[in-house]
């Protein structure tokens, strides 16, 4: 495919794929996607939102909003100029280049104004991480099926939601099968990271936001402590997301028991540990993908609970229990529930009851085969070269 610039007779440009990511996990399929694009067509220029690994596959970063990304309604409104700011620096590039096709990550509030945009121009949209539509917010369904050409789905049970409603989809897989292909084995990590093979090791995974590493760490620090004072053998370590700074964790760890900040081996530190504390979100998933059992978490402001369970449609939040289909994983997310003692009282059932850990491996065991095959980057990338009328 060639396109002629306006003013520029005969001249050759590349077609452009605009791909758009607002969140850290966003951007880890975003990156996984880039690849596929760039193997496939790596004539094709890559422009957008996202962050550093979207970067480092050779997308061209308009606007990076990964590392203040947030959770919840009322949490969100010290966002606006930032995301506004965003929204109009990918309009106005939109506008002027036409890409071939506009990918979508995830973040729905953002990327279905931006899909309405691109509609308007003519340029197809493809949703690759589609909108929780099966856990809240289902009226979204409509502006699905106005705006958007193609869904990309990554959870088993989203294709026949959209079929249903209208919206041509296709299901990928989900690209966490790909971002944990090179993961170490629990031996190999606990080398890596300095264990021994009999420590007794607690993960502790705060969360990829400001604000929720600000919430949660306190939380996790408290029920830390409360698990030392019955282990006080157990090793503690904490996963640093690249988006939140050092400086600030050790801020909010002071007064807990003797923990370890790890940055950038998420994956080595869930295999080496025994159980996680985890904030809700991907990480949760990667967790069960990779065998280790956990205690998933979340707080919220009191206005946001309240919003968001008037709306909510699913018995569970964790990604985990909605692909399994049952409570697998204790989750605290009610303000009453979401406690460091409540936390703490999780962690040590699971520890400390005989076949606890092992029925969460022997559930997540059943994870893998649900979720598709690995490739998925690959497949998502061909579809979206064909919507965007690039042959690969």
């Amino acid at each position: 495919m060639a396109r002629v610039e306006a003013g520029a007779a005969s001249s050759i440009v590349a077609p452009s794929i605009m791909v758009v990511a607002g969140e850290a996990s966003g951007d880890l399929h975003g990156a996984a996607l880039c690849r596929g694009l760039r193997r496939l067509a790596p004539e094709v220029r890559i422009v957008g939102m996202g962050g550093s690994r979207m970067a480092a596959e050779g997308a061209e970063l308009i606007a990076d909003v990964t590392r203040r990304a947030v959770v919840g309604g009322t949490e969100a409104v010290g966002r606006l100029p930032a995301l506004w700011r965003a929204f109009r620096a990918l309009r106005a590039r939109l506008l002027a280049e036409r890409p071939a096709a506009l990918v979508l990550i995830d973040f729905p509030e953002f990327n279905l104004k931006l899909a309405g945009v691109a509609r308007r121009a003519g340029v197809p949209v493809v949703y690759f991480i589609p909108p929780q539509l099966w856990a809240w917010r289902g009226g979204r369904i409509r502006t699905m099926r106005e705006r958007v050409s193609l869904v990309l789905a990554v959870l088993p049970f989203e294709p026949a939601i959209y079929r249903r409603a209208g919206v041509p989809v296709e299901f990928v897989g989900h690209p966490l099968l790909d971002a944990l292909g090179d993961a170490p084995s629990r031996a190999g990590a606990r080398a890596r990271l300095g264990l021994d093979a009999g420590d007794l090791v607690v993960g502790i995974l705060p969360g990829s936001r400001t604000e929720e590493v600000a919430r949660m760490t306190p939380l996790m620090r408290e029920a830390a402590s409360a698990i030392a004072a019955r282990h006080p053998r157990a090793r503690f370590l904490l996963g640093l997301a690249p988006t939140v700074e050092a400086a600030s964790v050790e801020r909010l760890l002071a007064g807990g028991p003797a923990l370890r900040v790890v940055s950038g081996a998420t994956h080595a530190l869930i295999r080496a540990a025994d159980l996680l504390l985890a904030t809700s979100g991907t990480v949760t998933l990667e967790a069960a993908l990779l065998g280790t059992p956990m205690v998933v978490c979340y707080r919220v402001s009191l206005l946001t609970q309240l919003m968001g369970h008037a709306l909510l449609r699913v018995p569970w939040i964790g990604l985990a229990n909605l692909v399994l289909g049952r409570g697998v994983v204790p989750e605290l997310f009610l303000r009453r529930d979401a406690t460091g003692a409540r936390l703490a009282g999780e962690a040590l059932r699971l520890l400390e009851t005989p076949g606890a850990l092992e029925a969460q491996r022997r559930a997540f065991d059943e994870l893998a085969g649900a979720l598709g095959e690995p490739g998925v980057g690959a497949r998502a990338a061909r579809l979206v070269l064909a919507a965007a009328g690039v042959v690969a």
